[in-house]
């Protein structure tokens, strides 16, 4: 298991160059043994095509049932900056970046939802998670809308 020690927090950090370059920092759970969803929302997400090399952008919302873990948000804050140049199709991205979620944190639930703007006159949106979320757990819908001119 990591140490719960942070490379960011409470210092200067310069943006990754890459994802590959980013690092991400967890922390203890204050309320291990408390099931509480915890939400981050990043409706600024941008990427590039693969193919074309333009900007992609959408709205990433990433819920959480942590274990003993906690995601140290300037860290995730950086790693999701850190895709801006990087060349990935939305799926690889969304469900990328769930994966490396779960594999850092062992949460007890989680998902992922990339509501992406159109690429090609199409709207790309992307869902993953782990599994079905225990019944005691309050999930709230995470409030963005099908496309429609978002």
């Amino acid at each position: 298991m990591a140490s719960p020690s942070t490379t960011h927090l409470g210092q200067p950090s310069a943006i990754p160059a890459s994802p590959e370059e980013a690092t991400l920092d967890r922390v203890p759970n204050p309320h291990h043994g408390i099931d509480y969803l915890a939400r981050f929302t990043a409706p600024e997400f941008t990427s590039i095509c693969p193919v074309t090399g333009q900007p992609d952008f959408g709205i990433l919302v990433i819920d959480y049932l942590p274990g003993e873990w906690l995601v140290e948000s300037k860290s995730l804050k950086l790693y999701l900056t850190s895709f801006r140049n990087h060349g990935a199709f939305h799926e690889d991205c969304t469900v990328g970046i769930g994966r490396k979620l779960v594999e850092l944190l062992a949460p007890k639930w989680f998902r992922i939802g990339g509501y992406w703007y159109p690429r090609g006159g199409i709207p790309i949106d992307v869902f993953w998670q782990t599994g079905a979320p225990p019944a005691n757990l309050w999930v709230p819908d995470q409030g963005v809308p099908p496309y429609r001119a978002r």
